[in-house]
């Protein structure tokens, strides 16, 4: 992987699954849904579990630098 696209893509996954992980942790925090009309607790592992892929894609296009 070149090393632009690999540094371009590794800080968008990685702004967005830190990002999404904060925000998932604040409306669990203050009580409040995550997603409108879905289980509260379906909704919080699907947005964990996506957060924690794009972190690891982050980790993984900033390995192969």
């Amino acid at each position: 992987m070149e090393r632009g696209p690999a540094i371009f893509a590794g800080v968008v996954f990685a702004l967005f699954g830190s990002g999404l992980l904060v925000w998932t942790a604040v409306r669990v925090r203050q009580r409040q849904p995550v997603a409108q009309g879905v289980s509260p607790v379906a909704s919080v592992a699907l947005a964990g579990l996506v957060s924690v892929i794009a972190l690891t894609l982050g980790t993984w296009c900033f390995s192969r630098l």
